[in-house]
């Protein structure tokens, strides 16, 4: 008995002596708030309360939950896609934004922000601070290669937003487009590291790719693949995005309304397609029928009117590659005024979108304290769609031109579910006035140069002033930790991180004409080029405009013109100045080296086609013939899908039919704009090879199935001697050939930039308008292999 007491008195004295020491250091960590935010996760409190015998002798201490510093903001980051500097309104542009229009006029707004001049680089700028190569993101994820600023594989040494906020206490939701996974993990395996949720995002709903079908798109939720609802004849994605982020935000506002948020919105409007309901694109008619001349010179007027561009600023020429608009006759005048009116249209239905989220956030009463960061666009208004347009965007990206008489006979169902379409390169150039060029010049600022408004009512104090620093999308995280009071983590997860490379724009917030404090900055996209440095740029030549395909150089360092230009004087890059100032060229061009070198830029490298290869980057499929699925395996991305194009394969699915029959498919990649599918109508096996939608060619057995199991076979023969060649196609059901068909044109790149392999289902659109999806088969699939010849 007295062991037990003993024990007793050595055990309280030992934490009484524990109790003792501890808590004057953390009195005065809570004296100082000296958490350690530097190192990520916060590591976690030392025990402040008392270990005794029993209850009565010891003290409770719940471990401090890590919240954000006192005070600090919620943060909104907004970005539209391909929407070029002068799209908006508010800068000018023909399109009302009321959403953007809000958020400029609440704070402050920039005419000198600069983005990458393509999709991915930006997105993965934006989130870590770091340059694009820095980044490994020197190009979009379909296209990358094995160098380290351009492998699309974003390092754990630059921890971004998502996870610095959420390691500091903030709830983190993204909404809408991602296409920063690279194109070998964006699968149901993973990894997972780099999909949103491995980036300290605790909720994403969005899509993975470059573009989404905005009537069809192929949504996740985390780490899940949804469908948008097939019974709902008006669905549309950017709808959708803004009714998630809605009830996302009024679930936190209701379980935890003091602790902060950070919602990253970014709708894949405006990239193609070009999707939105009829009756907003009605809206616009007629309202660009002066055409892209006309457009350009009264959105510079307006410009120069709101104050946007300085008064001498000088309207740039328009490229010798886009034709004038009085040089068109007027069937190619009414088809193009079309296409301008689905894209005004689409931007404008986005906005409004975006707009009730906005007001959904103001009812809560949180919107004082919230920072919001708005910016029209990743990059310049896309030329993708070349000089007339597109009726599908799979086209251009498999290099083949749509014939105008086709075109123009989209006319009416432009905008709608039908097409995947685009915008004339010109109306992109309009939209990107007052500059040259356009999306993936990187060269000049129609490619990088994009409107930007930022609104913190409780910090901002005046409101709608334009702000003239020079600022790039790299500025965006050290701006948001600066307001909420963060540093930047010198360790995230054991990984020690590289710096940061932007800079805060927050000493813009008070002071209009503060000299800016971002001095240099590089672009390059596909060795279009330029450094910025103190007021001056100097920028390479296009070889040609960024729609019209080129050899790549054998030496892209020496082999392109220089341009110099002195932005002080010259805002838009009217003046080019190289002929009389060499020296000055010649120390710009040694900085960009310089730069190049630093962040990852080397080599530089124009090839462009030559990257969507698949052999260039790791894949799932890489070595392997033979392929098994099963049915229910849907939403298989083409970069983890065996490789249908340029070979020959065959596809065997064996299958039981029921009593009364069966329909429905079997197995399918790509859908209506492009691809390939083996399916049963009315008891028959059908396999359909859809070129683009140019050319559909279908082989049917003659009966339909009997009861029982079946085995159907499709033998694609590839011609041979290169890419895109002809093919033969053979149907056989049980060993015997029920019929075959000659296909002049294949599939040559790239099948869909958003649509999957899906078996025993289709989701998306239907490779053929026989059917329409799910078209879930009624009888069993065994399994289907797949086998590459």
């Amino acid at each position: 008995m007295m062991i037990i007491e003993l024990f007793k008195v050595i055990f309280f004295l030992f934490f009484l002596t524990i109790s003792a020491v501890v808590p004057p250091l953390f009195a005065q960590q809570a004296q100082t708030d000296s958490l350690d935010r530097t190192i990520l996760p916060i590591p976690e409190p030392v025990f402040r309360g008392r270990i005794g015998i029993t209850p009565a002798d010891s003290e409770k201490d719940f471990p401090r939950q890590v919240e954000p510093p006192e005070g600090a903001p919620n943060v909104v980051i907004i970005m539209t896609d391909d929407v070029g500097f002068s799209a908006s309104e508010t800068f000018g542009g023909p399109i009302p934004t009321p959403a953007f229009d809000r958020v400029a006029k609440a704070g402050i707004y920039y005419n000198a922000f600069h983005t990458t001049a393509q999709c991915s680089p930006t997105r993965a700028a934006l989130l870590t601070g770091r340059n694009h190569h820095t980044a490994g993101t020197g190009s979009v994820m379909e296209q990358g290669i094995g160098y380290p600023g351009y492998n699309t594989l974003v390092s754990k040494k630059l921890a971004g937003i998502g996870q610095i906020l959420k390691y500091n206490g903030y709830n983190t939701a993204w909404f809408g487009k991602d296409h920063n996974v690279p194109d070998w993990q964006n699968s149901q395996v993973g990894p997972y590291d780099l999909w949103p949720t491995g980036l300290g995002f605790e909720y994403f709903y969005g899509f993975l790719g470059g573009d989404a079908n905005q009537w069809s798109p192929a949504l996740f939720e985390n780490m899940t693949p949804v469908e948008p609802p097939h019974d709902i004849p008006n669905y549309h994605l950017d709808v959708d995005l803004a009714d998630h982020a809605i009830d996302r935000l009024r679930l936190l506002n209701s379980l935890a309304p003091d602790k902060p948020f950070f919602f990253y919105y970014v709708p894949g409007t405006a990239h193609a397609p070009h999707h939105a309901p009829k009756e907003w694109i009605d809206k616009f008619k007629g309202q660009f029928d002066q055409g892209w001349d006309k457009l350009r010179e009264e959105t510079f007027k307006r410009e120069k009117e709101l104050g946007i561009i300085p008064a001498d600023a000088l309207l740039t020429k328009r490229p010798d590659a886009i034709p004038a608009w009085d040089s068109l006759d007027d069937e190619h005048k009414k088809v193009f005024a079309r296409m301008m009116e689905v894209f005004a249209g689409a931007l404008a239905h986005c906005d409004y979108q975006i707009n009730r989220f906005l007001d959904a956030l103001e009812a809560t009463g949180r919107m004082d304290n919230t920072l919001i960061i708005y910016i029209m666009g990743d990059n310049g208004g896309s030329s993708e769609g070349g000089e007339q347009g597109l009726l599908n965007e799979m086209t251009i990206l498999n290099s083949v031109i749509e014939d105008f008489d086709d075109v123009k006979k989209g006319y009416d169902g432009l905008g709608g579910p039908m097409y995947y379409n685009h915008m004339p390169a010109a109306w992109s150039h309009a939209m990107s006035t007052p500059f040259q060029w356009t999306k993936l010049v990187a060269s000049h600022f129609g490619g990088t140069r994009n409107a930007m408004a930022i609104s913190w009512p409780k910090r901002i104090k005046k409101k709608g002033g334009l702000r003239p620093q020079f600022h790039h999308v790299i500025d965006v995280l050290p701006t948001v930790l600066e307001a909420t009071g963060l540093p930047a983590p010198v360790s995230v997860d054991g990984v020690d991180q590289k710096p940061i490379e932007g800079v805060s724009m927050a000493y813009t917030f008070d002071d209009a004409e503060a000299p800016s404090r971002r001095i240099t900055q590089y672009f390059e996209i596909f060795a279009r080029r330029a450094i910025y440095h103190d007021g001056w740029v100097a920028a390479t030549t296009p070889k040609a405009a960024p729609w019209i395909p080129v050899e790549p150089s054998k030496n892209p360092h020496t082999e392109y013109n220089w341009e110099l230009y002195n932005i002080n004087e010259d805002f838009s890059e009217a003046v080019d100045l190289a002929k009389g100032n060499p020296e000055k060229l010649q120390a710009l061009k040694d900085l960009f080296l310089v730069e190049a070198t630093k962040y990852n830029v080397l080599p530089i490298n124009d090839s462009v086609l030559e990257r969507f290869d698949v052999s260039n980057r790791p894949s799932l499929t890489a070595g392997r013939t033979t392929f098994t699925y099963y049915e229910g395996m849907i939403r298989m991305p083409e970069g983890s899908a065996p490789d249908l194009k340029n070979q020959s394969w065959e596809i065997e699915a064996k299958v039981k039919i029921p009593e009364d029959g069966a329909e429905g498919l079997i197995m399918t990649q790509g859908g209506r704009f492009n691809g390939l599918g083996l399916y049963f109508i009315k008891g028959k096996p059908v396999f359909m090879y859809n070129f683009l939608g140019l050319e559909r060619t279908a082989v049917s057995a003659k009966e339909a199935l009997s009861p029982g199991k079946h085995k159907v076979l499709v033998k694609f023969k590839y011609s041979g001697g290169g890419a895109g060649k002809p093919a033969d196609i053979e149907l056989h059901v049980d060993d015997k050939k029920e019929g075959s068909e000659r296909i002049e044109r294949t599939i040559p790149l790239r099948v869909s930039l958003d649509e999957t392999l899906d078996i025993g289902e289709d989701t998306g659109t239907p490779v053929s308008e026989d059917y329409k999806v799910p078209f879930k088969f009624t009888g069993e699939i065994e399994k289907v292999i797949v086998s590459l010849k």
